[in-house]
């Protein structure tokens, strides 16, 4: 049986504005955000890069992260993103 992963995942537009995604093809997603073919949210804002990235067994639990990320202020999102890379994540 093939092992999935799946991903939450965070990119910085062009604006310096983040947006948060879910996929289970990371490199074919950011490709996909970059060339106009993502979601409309970075369609709109330009080129993006990947800011911070974490791995989980199960979709739902992706998703969970995500969805977490989102209710986060900006502050409260720069604050998480260094603190997870501090730890090693």
């Amino acid at each position: 049986m093939e092992i999935t992963n799946h991903y939450f995942y965070v990119l910085e537009c062009a604006d310096q504005s983040y947006y948060a995604g879910y996929t289970n093809d990371l490199e074919k997603r950011l490709t996909a955000h970059n060339a106009g073919k993502g979601a409309k949210y970075t369609r709109a804002k330009g080129p993006s890069k990947l800011i911070y990235h974490e791995c989980f067994e199960t979709k739902q639990k992706a998703m969970k992260a995500e969805y977490a990320f989102k209710q986060l202020t900006k502050p409260q999102k720069i604050r998480y993103i260094a603190e997870e890379k501090e730890s090693g994540k």
